[in-house]
């Protein structure tokens, strides 16, 4: 069994870390790099970066924060929003991130997770999934920072996103996100029931039981935070600590 993951993540409007419920009713938080050189040292095993106003201008604006990040931090960074072509997850790459998230494009284009995971291997390619509850057991995927349906099964997509490359599953529920209580522990494990790529379970952190269910019964691979970090409720140190102390296998910080 590989070591289960705990990865910051960083949700960004133009400048500024930001924080939102449901994936909405945003909150500036601060400077964001600042907040990740600060995870960084705690002991992050991986930070997410997702700008989440992308859809609206049509390409990632990140470039540059990125560029920033990769001077003082030597963690992976995926990089999410807006990505729409191998050229844009190209130019993420070269800024300093080491895999992209895609999710709009992705559902708009089925294709170009194959061109990704072809040209930049399939490490790099990170599914984003942005998931809604619409009946007992069963999800549908949304677009466009969980504005706008697709139609979509989250089950069925991601077994065909897997089939054409994806490396690696970032699932956020949205009717979780943001409210403290807890993953949607029946959506991460209603997929990591059907793929073989890592999953990371993302939306609803408000505690560490949340964190033991999510990996225990959701069979997580990994847990992307913001709220519990971000409003200091607690540190990834302490986390951590706390996670091997219950007996999950995370990689002990040095």
């Amino acid at each position: 069994m590989r070591n289960i993951r705990l990865i910051a993540r960083l949700d960004i409007k133009g400048p500024n870390l930001i924080k939102s419920i449901h994936l909405e009713g945003l909150r500036v938080i601060g400077n964001p790099n600042d907040f990740a050189i600060k995870y960084y040292q705690q002991g992050a095993d991986e930070l997410i970066y997702m700008d989440c106003v992308a859809s609206l201008y049509g390409r990632n604006h990140l470039s540059e924060i990125i560029k920033d990040a990769a001077k003082n931090i030597f963690i992976p960074m995926t990089v999410g929003g807006g990505i729409r072509s191998v050229e844009d997850a190209t130019e993420i790459l070269r800024a300093g991130a080491d895999k992209v998230a895609i999710n709009t494009a992705a559902i708009e284009n089925p294709n170009l997770i194959s061109e990704i995971a072809q040209r930049l291997g399939s490490q790099c390619m990170v599914l984003s999934i942005e998931a809604k509850q619409i009946a007992p057991n069963k999800w549908e995927a949304y677009t466009n920072n969980g504005r706008e349906k697709t139609g979509l099964d989250v089950v069925e997509w991601v077994k065909k996103a897997v089939h054409l490359g994806a490396g690696e599953i970032l699932l956020t529920s949205i009717d979780n996100e943001g409210t403290r209580k807890g993953f949607d522990v029946n959506l991460v494990k209603a997929v990591t029931e059907v793929v073989s790529v890592p999953v990371i379970a993302s939306g609803g952190m408000g505690k560490l039981d949340d964190l033991i269910s999510v990996v225990n019964v959701g069979e997580a691979d990994a847990v992307a935070m913001a709220d519990i970090i971000h409003y200091n409720r607690s540190t990834i140190n302490e986390i951590r600590s706390m996670a091997l102390n219950a007996g999950l296998k995370v990689r002990a910080y040095e």
